[in-house]
Order: C-alpha cells, then structure tokens, then sequence
C-alpha cells in the first residue's frame, strides 16, 4: 500500500478550523486509503505529535522524493525511514504505531 506525501503535507499547512487529524486524512483519502484507515492514521498523529513535528516529518517526506519521477508517492517503507531520520525519536515511534495500529504496514 501506498501513502501519499500529499498528506502529509496537508498536516503542514493548518489554517483554518480543520484540525491536523481531518488534514491528514482527508490527504490520506484523496490519495486511495480507505477512509477508515486514514481516520485512524490522522487521529493517532495528531494524539501523539505536536504540529511542530507534523511539520518536520512534512517537510522532510517532500524533501525526501524531491527529484523521483513519482514524488508525490511515498511507500510506508519510505515514510519510516524519513520518520527514523529525524533526530526526534518520538516522530519515528508516532509513525511507526500509527501505520501498524492502522494497518497501513506493507
């Protein structure tokens, strides 16, 4: 299964009245996850991250498929070591529940 950068980027740009869990599942959603899934990875997230660290895992997902011929695809391979590059351990252990909890594991 893939995750979409997209939707994490979607965390990054809170405006509005959305909270970051309605962003990143309504960016997991326009992207092919079941809705469910996507509600339980946005939800988990937002409970576990501060928007401060949605926005670095943000910036460092785009950054990461930065020049691919597909950069707005981004397996959860991919989203795990992005998340376990960061020098915030809490980010790669949020991501890492949520996609397991979720079962959004390849």
């Amino acid at each position: 299964m893939k995750v979409m950068v997209a939707a994490l980027l979607m965390a990054t740009a809170i405006s509005g009245c959305a909270a970051p869990a309605t962003r990143v599942s309504s960016g997991l959603q326009r992207y092919g996850l079941d809705e469910q899934r996507a509600d339980c990875v946005g939800t988990r997230l937002q409970r576990d991250l501060s928007l401060g660290q949605l926005q670095k895992l943000g910036r460092a997902a785009a950054a990461y498929r930065k020049g691919d011929t597909d950069p707005g695809v981004l397996t959860v391979g991919d989203l795990l070591r992005v998340a376990g590059e960061l020098k915030d351990p809490a980010i790669a252990v949020a991501v890492g529940k949520a996609a397991a909890g979720c079962g959004v594991l390849p």
